[in-house]
């Protein structure tokens, strides 16, 4: 049987449609906007997804689309050694593509590092020069391990490293006042800061709600994100607009939460200076046992965007613990005289070695202790059954005391002394 339109019925049955679809009655979400196409067969390590199409990709065709955007986007997880591989990977292979045009922005240093980091690149400090001259543990506390492959490689290929993020001092005073309480002096060093973004908000929420934070408030939390989020992107956008960055393409690493959604660095980067980017992620999918009681009990509302263009599935890796804990908690002595030992934790090595609270460390091996890096970088290349010789001062008289590191050693990649 054949069915046949009456032309007059044709043209009211299109006038019908044309009718509804103008005036919807309600929208249905279809699927998951984070994953629009999610996987149908077991994420696995080493797997790469395009999000927005749900295709698994080699890190070769990955970086065949990342090669043409301006900017590289990588969230990390800051205590992850296999992140921080995959940010020497796509570095490695943006330096290939872009010879001479690469540069690296990293969150890890405040704008008040950029002499010491130029110093790094220029081949002008050695490790533990850069690590006081940059005052690295003050600033970031975590152990150099982590990012030394990445720094070393920018240094080799004289790739500039970029400071992007704001001072200690000045997120501190977010923490507690809001903006138009602080200093004059402070608020001259602020960015423009967009206060308003809703999905950062949520984000910022979420998190506060698993934090134990007394008296702090949500906004002072907000504020300080803000701060941070906010520097970075003035500082992505001012080097990419300056004469050294106009020729050049720039990947920034950064926590996660920085960068994943879009709405931390990358859309207030953009707002400052319109320009193609991509953003890189990586999930943990197997976490061991002793990482499971350090994740957070958070419940992320369900953002209206993907977090990142590519996920790389990863383990949750442990950075191998090397060096060796002297087991004192010290300050350094008036006039750069050695470093006071201020507590002599039970059972450590300190302890069987007869050192004493009050004693003053002037030199181990040889090397003379003025500050608290020349105690964590020597104890930090010491191996277990090493010994070690430090001269000690107590009571106004000086005397040898012999260390032995136990096989048994409980090392602890914290750089803790």
């Amino acid at each position: 049987m054949h069915c046949f339109f009456h032309p007059l019925q044709l043209i009211a049955s299109l006038g019908l449609i044309a009718l509804t679809a103008c005036c919807p009655v309600g929208k249905q979400l279809l699927g998951d906007p984070q994953n629009p196409y999610p996987l149908h067969s077991e994420r696995k390590v080493g797997e790469i997804v395009h999000l927005p199409t749900g295709d698994l990709v080699s890190q070769k065709d990955m970086m065949a689309v990342v090669r043409d955007a301006k900017i590289v986007y990588i969230g990390e997880t800051h205590d992850n050694p296999a992140s921080h591989r995959l940010e020497l990977e796509v570095l490695k292979s943006l330096a290939e593509i872009h010879p001479e045009r690469q540069a690296l922005g990293m969150e890890m240093f405040v704008r008040s590092q950029q002499p010491a980091l130029d110093r790094w690149v220029a081949g002008k400090l050695d490790e533990k020069g850069f690590l006081r001259e940059s005052h690295w543990l003050e600033n970031w506390n975590i152990d150099f391990a982590y990012y030394r492959d990445l720094l070393d490689f920018a240094r080799k290929h004289k790739i500039p490293i970029i400071a992007l993020n704001a001072e200690k001092t000045l997120v501190d005073a977010e923490l507690v006042k809001p903006t138009n309480q602080v200093s004059a002096a402070d608020q001259s060093r602020l960015p423009k800061l967009d206060m308003t973004d809703p999905y950062q908000r949520a984000m910022v929420a979420a998190y506060f709600s698993d934090h134990t934070h007394g008296k702090m408030e949500l906004d002072g939390f907000i504020r300080a994100q803000t701060v941070w989020d906010e520097t970075m992107a003035e500082s992505v956008a001012g080097y990419l607009a300056s004469p050294a960055g106009k020729e050049m393409r720039l990947m920034v690493i950064a926590g996660g939460n920085h960068v994943n959604y879009g709405f931390g660095i990358p859309r207030r980067a953009f707002r400052r200076l319109p320009a193609s980017y991509i953003m890189i992620g990586g999930q943990e999918i197997r976490i061991p046992e002793n990482k499971k009681n350090q994740m957070m009990n958070v419940t992320l509302p369900i953002f209206p965007m993907i977090p990142y263009d590519f996920l790389a599935y990863m383990d949750y890796e442990e950075l191998p613990k090397t060096g060796a804990r002297l087991g004192v908690m010290i300050e350094p002595a008036a006039l750069g005289r050695g470093l006071m030992v201020m507590k002599i934790l039970p059972g450590s090595n300190a302890e069987r070695a007869g050192l004493q609270t009050g004693d003053l460390l002037l030199t181990l091996d040889g090397e003379p202790l003025k500050d608290n890096i020349d105690l964590i970088y020597a104890l930090k290349q010491k191996n277990p059954d090493d010994k070690m010789t430090l001269i000690v001062e107590r009571h106004g008289k000086t005397m040898n005391v012999e260390v032995h590191i136990p096989l048994s050693e409980e090392r602890d990649h914290q750089g803790n002394q």
